[in-house]
């Protein structure tokens, strides 16, 4: 089994900033894909920014120039830094991990104010 564990949600101003971080633990032998999802009130899950094991990243439009991800893959975490925040930023940020099979986070919300 894999748990992952995010952090660094909260409250804050639009143009403000906030980093993510999420940890997997459990029975890993190699993990894949990690990435970011986020899902706004009344909204499907959508993807925000995956990374490959290999550094390979692939981001929302919404997003681009914004967000950056990146992973430590010794550690198994991946972390979103997300600066220029936007209102319709707001959301369930989740954490997703591909270990063979695919693994969600608890979610950590980030709201957005104008």
């Amino acid at each position: 089994q894999v748990q992952l564990v995010e952090s660094g949600g909260g409250l804050v101003q639009a143009g403000g900033s906030l980093r993510l971080s999420c940890a997997a633990s459990g029975s890993i032998f190699r993990v894949n894909v990690m990435g970011w999802y986020r899902q706004a009130p009344g909204k499907q899950r959508d993807m925000v920014a995956t990374m490959s094991r290999g550094g390979t990243t692939n981001y929302a439009d919404s997003v681009k120039g914004r967000f950056t991800i990146s992973r430590d893959n010794a550690k198994n975490t991946v972390y979103l830094q997300m600066n220029s925040l936007k209102p319709e930023d707001t959301a369930v940020y989740y954490c997703y991990a591909e270990v063979g099979n695919d693994y969600w986070g608890q979610g950590t919300q980030v709201t957005v104010s104008s």
